[in-house]
């Protein structure tokens, strides 16, 4: 018998729970399911693994588009993602579009890094086997320090049309002279790159833009799921091969393989806090950061090449991820590996805050669109 005073949502959760031997006992029988009948229409916000929560061992940011990033151990989340993120990319001196290591492996030899101050990246561009050319640009750039040294210009990113501040032949012919064709360093311009696909805003709930990532600000990946591929690769006789490969923002330890694969939502907090406190009290990195899951990552054969060497093997990690990772109904031919996220809110993040999972879902399905 339902207690008289059990509140609205603990009613919702006691009908759902009596009706779900009814619901199976149908749907064995053959019994047609109304198209948008399931459990979640029952039992809203359902858990699937209750309280789950991991450490992030590991924040990675990439600042030039297929370029090789950095760690840093703080940094801010901001809505276009994690701070100097892929706000950089470099295109085809003549179309504008954005080039990448999937046409080009040898990108990922160009390194960057922050000064000391952090005022200033710092781009090392590969000239011979022992020396290289050192480029410093503002990592923040100003409006006027935009204005002087770069052209506003259309650019190209997938089958998006937007603009970037195109930078001038001092900066652009090392690149140029190191990739063996002619291109340009942009930097993100003005005009708003708004989410896509899976982050459409009739689908998000609101507009949410981004900078240069193939499609959404951050990406998610577990330590146990890479430790997990690495041991199926290790019996077939290939090296373990590290999470840089997938080219990941935030790194969590990871309560056990793949179980990010239904993350819904997600928070960021200092160990030790209450999940349930929003007042921002004390410290900026102190407030709780919550993001949206809002797709499984498709992978495509970046992970093959080797960030140090650029070398690119023939198979894998490819051939295994294909034999057990097709686990999304929305891309069948792409393996999953991480998942893609929007920041609902901006603050400070730091290596060895918590991540808890707020809500889960089974009803992830990737929805192509850039």
């Amino acid at each position: 018998m339902l207690d008289s005073t059990a509140t609205p949502a603990g009613l919702v959760l006691a009908l759902g729970l009596l009706l779900l031997p009814f619901l199976f006992h149908l749907q064995k029988e053959g019994w047609p399911r109304p198209k948008n009948l399931n459990l979640h229409t029952f039992l809203p916000r359902l858990r699937l693994r209750p309280n789950q929560s991991s450490e992030i061992i590991s924040l990675r940011m990439y600042p030039i588009k297929s370029c090789r990033g950095f760690e840093v151990t703080s940094t801010t989340l901001k809505e276009h993602g994690l701070d100097l993120d892929r706000r950089w990319m470099l295109v085809d001196a003549s179309t504008h579009e954005f080039l990448t290591i999937r046409q080009i492996p040898d990108m990922t030899r160009i390194s960057t890094a922050l000064s000391p101050d952090g005022s200033e990246l710092i781009i090392s561009i590969p000239i011979t086997k022992s020396r290289n050319k050192t480029i410093q640009i503002p990592s923040h750039p100003t409006p006027e320090w935009l204005e002087t040294n770069t052209t506003i210009a259309p650019v190209k990113i997938w089958d998006n049309d937007t603009d970037g501040y195109v930078h001038g032949s001092e900066i652009n012919d090392p690149f140029s002279a190191f990739l063996g064709r002619d291109v340009c360093l942009v930097y993100k311009g003005p005009t708003p790159r708004v989410l896509k696909g899976n982050g459409a805003p009739s689908l998000l709930g609101r507009v949410q833009t981004t900078g240069f990532p193939d499609v959404f600000p951050v990406l998610i990946a577990s330590e146990a799921s890479l430790k997990e591929l690495n041991g199926r690769l290790e019996k077939i006789g290939v090296d373990p091969i590290t999470v840089e490969r997938f080219r990941p923002n935030i790194v969590v330890r990871g309560e056990a393989p793949w179980v990010e694969d239904s993350w819904k939502t997600v928070r960021i907090r200092r160990g030790g806090e209450s999940s349930n406190n929003r007042s921002g009290a004390g410290s900026k990195s102190s407030v709780p950061l919550d993001l949206d899951i809002v797709a499984r990552c498709a992978r495509c054969q970046v992970p093959n090449v080797d960030p140090e060497t650029a070398a690119k093997h023939k198979k894998q990690p490819w051939d295994t991820l294909m034999s057990y990772r097709r686990v999304d109904e929305g891309i069948k031919w792409k393996p999953c590996f991480g998942m893609l996220s929007a920041p609902r809110s901006e603050g400070v993040v730091e290596v060895g805050m918590s991540l808890e999972v707020l809500e889960e879902t089974r009803e992830h399905r990737y929805i192509t669109g850039f």
